[in-house]
């Protein structure tokens, strides 16, 4: 279960996709993940773990609760 902070790209990626998201493909400037019609713009590596404020805009933009992501 991943606690609400600091995450690596590739963990996020790992469970996004556990969420029903599909794998990252092009999509301008970021890559994107898709899940039927939602998408989500997925931060490009940097080399740093995606902080708890990117984290909360990201999900936010995906739909996903902070209940629904701890409980993976």
């Amino acid at each position: 279960m991943p606690r609400f902070g600091p995450i690596s790209r590739r963990d996020f990626i790992h469970c996004l996709k556990s969420l029903g998201f599909g794998d990252p493909e092009p999509g301008g400037s970021h890559e994107i993940m898709r899940r039927g019609i939602e998408w989500v713009a997925i931060p490009n590596p940097h080399g740093s773990d995606i902080s708890k404020n990117l984290l909360s805009r990201i999900l936010k933009q995906a739909g996903i609760s902070r209940e629904e992501w701890e409980k993976l």
